[in-house]
Formats: C-alpha cells, structure tokens, sequence
C-alpha cells in the first residue's frame, strides 16, 4: 500500500502489537503475524503518540519540538517509519480525520 499523506492525515496504532522497552526504544510484537520490529527512540516517541489517533502534522510538531533535527528530514523521516507501520498493519490511517 502507497500511502501519499496530507498535514491534516490522522494515524493511530492498530492495538494488534504488544509493545515492551529495549534499550533507548521499543520491541514491537505483532500479534496476528509473530513478527518482532524494533523502533529506536524517535520511533517509540512516535509509537507512543499513536496510542491515540493524531495527525502528521501534529506528529512532526511534536518530534521537532523535541529532538533537533531539520524539519524536511524529520517529515521524511516520520513519513517513512508511518509507511512502514501501516505496511506492517500496526498503524491504520485516514484521510483528513479518522472515523
């Protein structure tokens, strides 16, 4: 799946991982699929973020507050690990606002 976001996009994790610490990030376990991912800490900010539905552009807002990094990286950056989630089916999206 292609996912080509707007600002106003909302994500929210799916609830099918159990998440636990490790080391400065997270472990991810995906229920239906028994598949482990790892998010470093920047991810598992984002993953905790997602625990509610947000959109993008608060997202990025909230990761540029807190870590100095360039915005046009960090909304690549934030893009591509969404991407990834939602490949994986650990985060769902929706255009303009979730339902």
């Amino acid at each position: 799946m292609h996912w080509n976001p707007s600002d106003h996009d909302r994500v929210v994790a799916t609830g099918d991982a159990v998440a636990c610490e490790f080391g400065s990030g997270l472990a991810l376990l995906h229920l239906k699929s028994n598949i482990y991912y790892s998010l470093n800490g920047v991810g598992a900010y984002i993953w905790e973020l997602i625990q509610e539905p947000r959109s993008l552009l608060d997202i990025r807002s909230a990761v540029l507050a807190r870590y100095d990094v360039d915005a046009e990286r960090c909304k690549a950056d934030v893009i591509g690990l969404l991407n990834g989630l939602i490949e994986a089916g650990l985060v769902r999206f929706h255009h303009e606002e979730l339902v």
